[in-house]
């Protein structure tokens, strides 16, 4: 990654969020009562980057497990002055089941999620049917759930536990909500996406 000249901490802290084992208050997060959108495994920042300015009204906040990649998005939204987004550093599948509460979100963004192509690192792999049935509870009712990904296999993986979710329902409008990601802008096999709404 090239050095980012990430900003000292001081000037970051409106624009990273540390969570905590108890359930979040998204008020509290975002200090309004906007709407808020979770994306899992943020990379670069180039959804957040996208969307932020694009929808004032709509809080985000961009997970990432990688702390240097948190702070390095978090630097672009601070040079930005994106106050209606956060980045934090954690467990999207932790967070998700045992902080986020439920009928929350509105949207949760899972776009081009590792892999892990070996057989030994597939216990690694975000989707489990734990990791599907916590953004359901997640979301509220009408809330979406949109994927993306480049590798047949794994999108075959997401779409089969989410269609196997009885609380999630593939929607028509896959196209709708898309904004061209890094791993997007380097993808040498098709995109495939899909939503599911609650």
């Amino acid at each position: 990654m090239r050095k980012s000249r990430r900003l000292p901490r001081e000037e970051l802290a409106p624009y990273t969020w540390e969570a905590a084992d108890a359930p979040v208050d998204w008020h509290a997060v975002f200090r309004n009562d906007y709407p808020v959108e979770i994306e899992v495994g943020s990379g670069k920042g180039a959804f957040l980057v996208a969307v932020a300015p694009a929808h004032p009204d709509i809080n985000f906040l961009g997970i990432e497990i990688v702390r240097k990649y948190q702070l390095y998005c978090a630097t672009r939204l601070a040079k930005r002055k994106l106050l209606n987004a956060r980045m934090a550093c954690c467990d999207a599948k932790v967070f998700l089941r045992d902080t986020v509460t439920a009928a929350s979100v509105r949207a949760i963004h899972v776009y081009f999620p590792d892999p892990w192509w070996k057989k030994r690192h597939h216990k690694r792999r975000l989707f489990t049917p734990e990791f599907v049935a916590s953004c359901a509870k997640a979301l509220r009712p009408g809330g979406r759930l949109h994927l993306a990904t480049d590798v047949a296999d794994t999108f075959a993986l997401m779409t089969e536990l989410c269609d196997a979710e009885p609380e999630l329902k593939r929607v028509a409008d896959a196209e709708a909500a898309f904004v061209v990601t890094n791993f997007e802008r380097k993808a040498t096999t098709p995109i495939q996406r899909a939503v599911y709404a609650r």
